[in-house]
């Protein structure tokens, strides 16, 4: 992926890249765990290391994209789940003494070549630093991330931490969390003295040169950003050459071979977490079988030739693509991160049983926004491709389960339904062994054993099996 991005970008002159997101997935409430590579620490630093590798290459140079490792020192053990793009959610916890685990991903980007970082808004409660947001916050920038770490690049600060704003209709007051009651001149100056090179998201160059005129903030101390900025963009080339090829642009951006790439992923990354007896990959379907389906258009299984029924009695099966649960939010903005309980209502939880109950039914739940395209679910339900997915996180049994455990430790809910790494493998078994009976090709391209762990989905709960098997007879 890094590879074709990196290609894509710099195709268009798009030189640097806000991610990898490399926050650990602890709190399975968290609106923007989908962006994450889960919660394990190892996995996620294996997986940055090459993302990095493939945006930047062994060295950055004019065919590299900079990439910007976030959200140090770790967005994940988010209090109650909440987001700190708000002012609800504006608190970091750790309950579990663990904010030494939530650093091994960004240690090991720093290793691999990382060059510029970006600290979350939120602000650190029951530590040993000063409880204001991470980009007000010296002892994390300076002392932290540069001194300890020794990282020595570009610091940008998340977006909007100085003025208030409207995005998508919505009043946002400044991330200021923890020094709310500074002027945004003061909030400028906090930012720089924390060791921050490059304001995220603002256009106040007044500020900047109201500081200086002041003497509250030295040429000198600029000089220090501007000289890791420049020489960021030398690197790129961008001096040299700063134009690309329109032609060449087109003939780049999402030609016939990244698309198939794509396409691959998108099947292979499919998780299996059940197959009650073998229902997957469907059998002795044809024009005659009939599906209920919800989620997606009826188009794409009529133009495979199945029939379509309104309702599931009338069905032979039922397919159904399922949002994770949420509680809606209002606003323009903050309707996009779904938050809140991970419990179906016990109006839906019923609508599903019902179904259940009345037809054979394949349930593919996204869990929470990572794009799936439908026609990757049915090639899968149909055997044309295989689910090699495994899930990068435990899928939690119950909302108090998730309730009870600490934000900031992986792997603590109490019994999950499915565990770290599970995903199933036999459907692959099912159609090699079908197609060896009939004479095709015996194979799937790939080793089940070798293939790589999916680490793109989203919410990690599903509610138990009683309710929400994958399929029911």
């Amino acid at each position: 992926f890094a590879e074709v991005a990196r290609e894509e970008y710099v195709a268009v002159g798009i030189r640097s890249a806000l991610h990898p997101q490399v926050d650990l997935a602890t709190e399975p409430r968290w609106s923007r765990l989908g962006n994450t590579w889960g919660e394990d620490a190892n996995l996620t630093s294996e997986l940055l290391v090459e993302y990095i590798k493939g945006f930047q290459g062994k060295e950055l140079g004019p065919y590299s994209v900079t990439t910007v490792t976030k959200h140090f020192p770790g967005g994940g053990p988010m209090e109650n789940g909440e987001d700190s793009h708000f002012t609800y959610g504006k608190n970091q916890t750790y309950p579990g003494d663990n904010f030494d685990y939530h650093l091994i991903p960004f240690k090991a980007a720093i290793a691999a070549g990382a060059r510029q970082m970006m600290p979350y808004y939120s602000r650190p409660i029951g530590t040993e630093y000063d409880p204001v947001g991470f980009s007000f916050n010296k002892q994390i920038v300076t002392g932290l991330l540069r001194e300890e770490l020794g990282f020595q690049g570009i610091v940008v600060s998340d977006w909007g931490l100085i003025t208030d704003t409207v995005i998508r209709g919505q009043d946002m007051p400044a991330r200021a969390w923890g020094v709310e009651s500074l002027t945004e001149l003061e909030r400028a100056a906090r930012i720089l003295d924390a060791g921050v090179d490059q304001f995220g998201g603002e256009q106040r160059v007044e500020l900047i040169v109201q500081l200086v005129e002041q003497g509250n903030v030295t040429e000198e101390r600029l000089d220090v950003s501007v000289r890791r900025l420049l020489r960021e963009k030398f690197l790129l080339g961008l001096f040299d050459n700063p134009f690309v090829d329109p032609e060449a642009a087109a003939r780049v951006v999402g030609n016939d071979y990244f698309a198939r790439l794509g396409n691959d992923a998108q099947r292979r990354a499919y998780t299996l977490l059940t197959n009650r007896d073998e229902i997957l990959p469907l059998k002795h379907v044809g024009a005659e079988t009939k599906f209920y389906i919800e989620g997606f258009n009826a188009t794409l299984l009529e133009s495979r030739n199945f029939t379509v029924v309104p309702t599931p009695e009338e069905a032979d099966y039922a397919l159904l693509r399922l949002e994770a649960p949420y509680e809606p939010r209002p606003g323009g903005f903050e309707a996009a991160y779904h938050a809140g309980s991970l419990e179906y209502s016990a109006e839906e939880k019923a609508r599903q049983a019902a179904i259940y109950a009345a037809v054979p039914t394949i349930v593919d739940v996204i869990l929470d926004r990572p794009a799936a395209v439908p026609e990757a679910f049915l090639d899968v339900v149909f055997g044309i491709a295989f689910p090699e997915g495994k899930l990068p996180f435990d899928l939690p049994r119950s909302q108090q389960a998730v309730e009870d455990a600490r934000e900031d430790v992986p792997f603590d809910t109490e019994n999950p339904v499915f565990r770290f790494g599970h995903g199933l493998r036999d459907v692959n078994e099912i159609v090699i062994r079908e197609r060896t009976a009939v004479g095709t090709r015996a194979t799937s391209g790939q080793d089940p054993e070798d293939a790589p762990l999916q680490a793109g989905l989203g919410r990690s709960w599903l509610p138990a099996p009683t309710s929400t098997d994958l399929n029911r007879q």
